[in-house]
């Protein structure tokens, strides 16, 4: 049973540019697919897939951080993607890197082992889209170091 429903509309605008409408409340964002078949005047959807991964892995983290009362801003947060063919020759997302840099050492945040080892388990979008597509995680602090991956 579903606890709530999110609805979107897209309006074409030309070839391949949508306008997508989140809420009347929302700026419209235009999307749209990079040449030679659009003309690249939005994110692809594969650059909003990214994107969805990565402000759901960066909410997770921070509010597991939060949780303990961490303050690890400003955090920041890549998400490559690896685009190929599959068995059938059609392009697919085969598998997204994420990797995650807080913005202070690992030394200034209390209980981060329990929060890296249960943050990605609450990401909503990640855990959906990790069913189908392997996502792999990284966290690293303000100096470098790599905490998670």
């Amino acid at each position: 049973m579903s606890e709530s429903t999110v609805t979107i509309e897209l309006r074409q605008q030309q070839d391949y540019r949508f306008d997508i409408h989140f809420s009347p409340d929302l700026p419209v964002l235009v999307g749209d697919e990079p040449p030679p078949l659009g003309s690249g005047q939005g994110p692809s959807p594969v650059q909003l897939l990214c994107a969805a991964v990565g402000n759901c892995l960066s909410d997770s983290l921070l509010f597991a951080l939060r949780k303990f009362k961490q303050a690890p801003e400003p955090l920041r947060c890549v998400v490559r993607a690896e685009v190929g063919r599959n068995a059938e020759n059609r392009l697919r997302v085969l598998r997204m890197d994420a990797d995650l840099h807080l913005g202070v050492p690992a030394s200034a945040l209390e209980h981060l082992d329990r929060v890296l080892a249960s943050f990605e388990a609450y990401c909503t979008v990640t855990q959906s889209v990790g069913q189908g597509i392997a996502i792999h995680t990284r966290v690293h602090d303000a100096d470098g170091q790599v905490l998670k991956g």
